[in-house]
């Protein structure tokens, strides 16, 4: 069966290899999974409710919510239809739903629940073209998305001829970037782009039939929603975790043989396994910490005899541990968003839990390049080799030009936009600076963060950040200075493991605020930043730091809502801590 449009795959699972569990996730406070089958009949069900609802192709249906069965189901619809899917982060403002559903121009808007519901509700009085809004949660006086399921039964047949008008090259979703500055961007995705993307990533991840994937980082990221795509297309049980409560005992639940991470939360499922290392006693701490050290110097090559015995007893007697609670088959964990600390990378694969780190954008749908754990493919501190079909080059200021099937139309309603970032022959520009090595991708820094110092030094801010992010006293950081006489940073303390040191060392801790005024504290933090610039030039190293009293947030208006750092508004909010570094 050919596969050129995101739906064909649904249809070629259920051709070929249909799944008794195709997606699963919590519905009604119970675990609910769908057959190929009931996933295929649930979304054409629906997306004959939509098109009684006057849905036809080419209009925009919307959808806020966390990961779960029902987002699925609507994007399947939706695709059905040869409309647009508009996803939306959850964890947006109001604000920006209300811009997004205007620039967008949605008629139909889902949501998962009440608290999504009420941001809804405030947008949709905005927004004179969002007629309907559906709940997937039952929320009084709210109206409910199976509602639908019952609808528009005579419109079958034209829903067959919207199906076979749909092309590879039609628009299939338009994706708002989540920015560090200005209002979110649409990114144009065709249904060639992403599905160029499945067939070139999949060779690099351990896919096969019958294997088990969680989904639990946003599926309105382009990442995981392409990964569910090839998931599907590898024949592939997906589970959807909706948050991030608990998620430690829902991994070993559903005993995934894949899924996908961001790198702040393999730093805190680090941070919890070094803490129980910590409470060990005598001989089990000590076999902990010599397994720990065995795997900071884990290579891919080059590995002696001796390491590698030694390895086989950390593994078995400490490492088994760590598998265990990750449900005992994972057979790769791909990192993606932000750097990775190499560090993080050694231990892990040491550990026998293959952590692969890629690239990638929105733009580019997403993957640019991706470690593979197998095939002489893995290289620490890099993003791997591009995948298949994808072009890499370095502009001669250091930039990363992409270019491929997998690069987008465009920005939605910005052709001066698009023009600035896609030449007319195809390169995108991704506002990375890397370098390729031997066939691999390196990233150094964000062309757009890189500052330079009164002094007429460039520094880049990010290597930096994830340098001293790897200190257990150091939960986020963000590095500044631009025009300015050097470099600083505003810094917030990792509190949990404070207050286990302060008892540990016998300082009273009494709040966060307290805490970061404490001179021994600032001084001991400053410790670990000068371990960091003894590693950096001079003009790059940090003079100054300031500890700030709460974390940065996404709802704080600090991180955008795929964690990144947003410059502008933390320098505007912490400006006297930032006037106290030069003053």
């Amino acid at each position: 069966m050919l596969v050129s449009r995101l739906f064909d795959i649904a249809d070629l699972q259920l051709a070929e290899f249909p799944q008794t569990t195709c997606i699963g996730s919590l519905e009604d406070g119970k675990l609910r999974n769908y057959s190929t089958q009931e996933f295929i009949e649930t979304a054409e069900k629906l997306a004959l409710g939509l098109m009684d609802l006057g849905i036809k192709p080419g209009d925009k249906v919307a959808l806020a919510s966390g990961n779960r069965a029902e987002w699925a189901i609507v994007d399947q619809a939706v695709l059905r239809i040869g409309a647009i899917g508009i996803p939306i982060y959850p964890t947006m403002s109001a604000e920006d739903y209300a811009y997004i559903l205007e620039h967008s121009e949605s008629k139909v808007f889902f949501v998962s629940n009440a608290d999504i519901l009420a941001k809804a509700h405030t947008a949709q009085n905005q927004v004179p073209t969002v007629a309907h809004l559906f709940t997937f949660d039952q929320v009084p006086g709210a109206r409910r998305w199976k509602e639908l399921l019952d609808k528009g039964h005579a419109l079958a047949p034209e829903l067959e001829r919207y199906k076979a008008a749909v092309r590879k090259e039609d628009l299939a979703t338009i994706i708002y970037t989540s920015g560090t500055t200005g209002k979110p961007k649409g990114v144009m995705l065709t249904h060639g782009n992403i599905l160029s993307n499945v067939e070139s990533s999949a060779p690099r991840l351990p896919v096969a039939r019958g294997a088990r994937a969680i989904s639990f980082l946003p599926l309105c990221h382009i990442y995981e929603r392409m990964l569910l795509y090839l998931y599907q297309r590898a024949g592939m049980q997906v589970r959807f975790q909706e948050t991030l409560e608990e998620l430690g005992a829902r991994i070993k639940e559903a005993q995934p043989d894949v899924f996908t991470a961001v790198p702040r939360l393999l730093e805190k499922i680090y941070d919890a396994i070094l803490t129980k290392g910590e409470a060990l006693k005598g001989a089990k701490r000590a076999l902990f910490f010599w397994s720990l050290a065995l795997g900071e110097r884990y290579e891919v090559h080059g590995r002696s005899w001796w390491y590698d015995v030694q390895l086989g007893i950390a593994r078995k007697l400490v490492f088994s541990k760590w598998r265990e609670a990750l449900g005992g088959r994972v057979k790769c964990v791909a990192s993606g968003s932000a750097a990775l600390q190499p560090r993080l990378a050694r231990i892990f694969n040491a550990a026998g839990v293959p952590l692969m780190e890629g690239y990638g954008l929105t733009e580019t749908s997403p993957v640019v390049s991706v470690n593979d754990a197998r095939n002489d493919g893995l290289r620490f501190g890099s993003v791997g080799r591009p995948i298949d079909g994808v072009q890499v080059r370095i502009a001669d200021d250091g930039e990363i030009l992409i270019k491929g099937p997998n690069v987008m139309m465009g920005y939605y309603k910005e052709p001066e936009l698009t023009r600035e970032v896609l030449t007319a022959d195809g390169w995108f520009h991704t506002g990375d600076i890397g370098e390729l090595r031997d066939g691999f991708l390196y990233i150094t820094d964000r062309k757009k963060e890189m500052f330079k110092t009164s002094g007429g030094k460039y520094v880049a801010p990010q290597p930096i950040e994830n340098q001293l992010k790897a200190s257990r006293f150091i939960e986020q950081a963000m590095v500044i200075g631009e025009n300015r006489k050097f470099p600083a940073a505003l810094i917030v303390p990792s509190f949990a493991f404070l207050k286990d040191y302060c008892m540990l060392k016998g300082i009273p801790y009494e709040s966060p605020q307290q805490i970061i005024a404490e001179p021994r504290i600032v001084d001991r933090i400053f410790a670990e930043v000068q371990k960091v610039n003894a590693g950096l030039g001079h003009w790059e190293q940090i003079k100054k730091i300031e500890l700030l009293p709460t974390e940065l947030t996404i709802d704080g208006g600090e991180l955008t809502p795929s964690l990144k750092l947003r410059r502008k508004p933390i320098l505007a909010k912490y400006v006297a801590k930032v006037e106290r570094i030069y003053s």
